[in-house]
């Protein structure tokens, strides 16, 4: 288990690091900005390079999400899952906090939002309550569908990986404008922390609204793929 949590651990500091960090450091960048398909595109990025990293290692979950839900598709032991959360939790405060210290180094840096998700007056688009909640169960429910099915045994060989990245990014495009796109309850603590206030208050969406969404999909799994055996 202690190489599978580290994976989980480092897995998970990286997404956060990379998509994040795209976002508070080179988003809005002078001139040269990436902005929202930039950032799109780094999320994207972070879970494909970490999924062949470390996928062989821990299934490279990086979401307590991703984790139930696949649970509930019978593709995870349940009992494996909380020390998973833990760490990816953990993982993702440890990005932000890196990311912090970071950004504190340029002069006049104020923390702002700090790529935290929010809904309302929080939301990059300003849309309401229950806009985000819909948007993330959706994602997350069809991120985890993408997920199931690139791993089944009978997809192709190598590729999950690819097909996992791109997914995020599409999400992200879709999605960043209504939330900031979590569809990861881990991703969603640990810029929270950092920011406080109104991100602490609707952090709660964006643990049970994923953790919906995921779950659906790996219930939904076992009927489109009934062999849900890896």
């Amino acid at each position: 288990m202690a190489p599978r949590l580290a994976a989980e651990f480092i897995g998970t500091l990286w997404l956060v690091l990379g998509g994040c960090g795209s976002a508070v450091l080179a988003a809005t960048f002078p001139e040269v900005g990436i902005g929202l398909t930039g950032v799109s595109l780094a999320f994207g990025l972070t879970v494909l390079t970490m999924a062949y990293a470390i996928g062989h290692v821990s299934g490279c979950h990086l979401n307590p999400a991703v984790t139930l839900g696949l649970v509930a598709a019978g593709r995870f032991p349940g009992r494996d899952a909380i020390p998973y959360i833990v760490v990816q939790v953990f993982g993702a405060i440890a990005a932000a906090g890196i990311l912090w210290a970071i950004a504190t180094g340029k002069p006049g840096f104020e923390v702002g939002g700090f790529a935290a998700n929010g809904f309302g007056d929080h939301s990059p688009g300003k849309y309401g309550m229950n806009s985000a909640l819909l948007t993330e169960v959706v994602m997350t429910f069809f991120f985890l569908i993408i997920i199931v099915g690139a791993t089944h045994p009978q997809s192709p060989k190598g590729f999950a990986p690819i097909a996992i990245g791109l997914g995020l990014t599409l999400i992200h495009l879709v999605s960043i404008p209504v939330t900031n796109t979590s569809v990861n309850p881990a991703r969603s603590t640990g810029p929270a922390l950092i920011v406080g206030g109104w991100a602490l208050q609707q952090l709660w969406l964006f643990w049970v609204a994923p953790i919906i969404g995921a779950v659906l999909a790996g219930l939904v799994s076992r009927t489109l793929w009934p062999d849900n055996r890896q």
